[in-house]
């Protein structure tokens, strides 16, 4: 109940600075910064409501290759004609094939322009040094981040939410993005927030993490949550969640990620601290564009 009452008051703060005049000014323009394809299922629906809705504009950067993903590739085989749960036969297709899914997803989501840097993806590992001082070549992720930043002047990059029961890998891809953000002019700093795709029912909090100053967040409940079962269209029968459905379809060489359909019905984001002076002003825009069909919806 502590929680639901902290999000509310946060999404009152967002909405009241946004009726005061800080919406956005333009449509949106956000990069996804991600460790591997399919990432971007934990901000799926919000990308397709600021792409396909709002007329914004989102990129994404996917920094490894894919190529660990073969133990669940099963259904796949048939599909793909080459047999993916063998480890060498996988690490050498999965590459190419999850490029192709990822494009593919992309273009249901809007996503505008995708970035592959094709870093080693060697294995799971809940350790985030074993990437940024082991198999990723750090030096040019963080030129290719500096010079896309400073290029396309975001207004808001998307992360996963760095916590340590997740993927090193994606704490990996988090904590570059953050240290590119920090690099720039605080004036130039676009709101950097880190997402989780969640149940409505659970209770989830991160304020950052020890050791990583970087990924401190303004406070430990989200600064916004987006409902992927946000009813519309005829009779309302529709909502985001058949997007995100849709979405996952396309990643077919995953087996385990089809599992995932149906089972978060929420994305929820938290605004980082190292964020631009104009952040939360910036985030209540955003939350102000985003939540007119919300506002409406009911759910059972």
């Amino acid at each position: 109940m502590k929680l639901r009452l902290l999000r509310c008051a946060q999404l009152t703060l967002l909405t009241a600075l946004a009726a005061q005049g800080f919406a956005a000014i333009r449509p949106p323009k956000v990069l996804l910064v991600v460790a591997h394809s399919d990432d971007e299922y934990n901000f799926a629906a919000t990308t397709y409501r600021i792409t396909r809705e709002l007329g914004g504009a989102v990129d994404e950067v996917v920094i490894t290759d894919g190529e660990s993903g073969y133990r669940y590739s099963l259904l796949a085989e048939k599909i793909y004609g080459v047999q993916l749960t063998s480890e060498e036969v996988g690490r050498a297709h999965l590459p190419a094939i999850r490029k192709q899914e990822t494009l593919r997803a992309g273009r249901i989501l809007g996503i505008r322009h995708h970035y592959f840097l094709n870093q080693k993806d060697e294995a799971f590992t809940l350790d985030p040094e074993s990437a940024l001082h082991g198999s990723w070549d750090t030096k040019l992720i963080s030129a290719f981040l500096d010079h896309l930043l400073t290029r396309q002047r975001y207004d808001f990059v998307f992360t996963l939410l760095p916590s340590e029961d997740t993927h090193g890998h994606h704490q990996a891809a988090t904590l570059l993005a953050l240290e590119a953000v920090a690099r720039l002019q605080t004036s130039e700093r676009p709101a950097i927030l880190g997402a989780e795709a969640v149940e409505h029912d659970q209770t989830v909090r991160f304020s950052g993490r020890p050791g990583y100053p970087l990924a401190e967040t303004i406070a430990n409940a989200p600064a916004f949550i987006f409902d992927r079962r946000t009813s519309f269209g005829y009779h309302d029968a529709l909502s985001y969640a058949i997007v995100v459905n849709w979405m996952i379809a396309e990643y077919k060489s995953q087996g385990l990620f089809q599992t995932d359909i149906g089972k978060h019905d929420q994305e929820w984001f938290w605004l980082f601290q190292v964020s631009g002076v104009r952040a939360s002003l910036a985030t209540a825009g955003l939350v102000e564009d985003l939540l007119p069909r919300t506002r409406s919806s009911t759910h059972r």
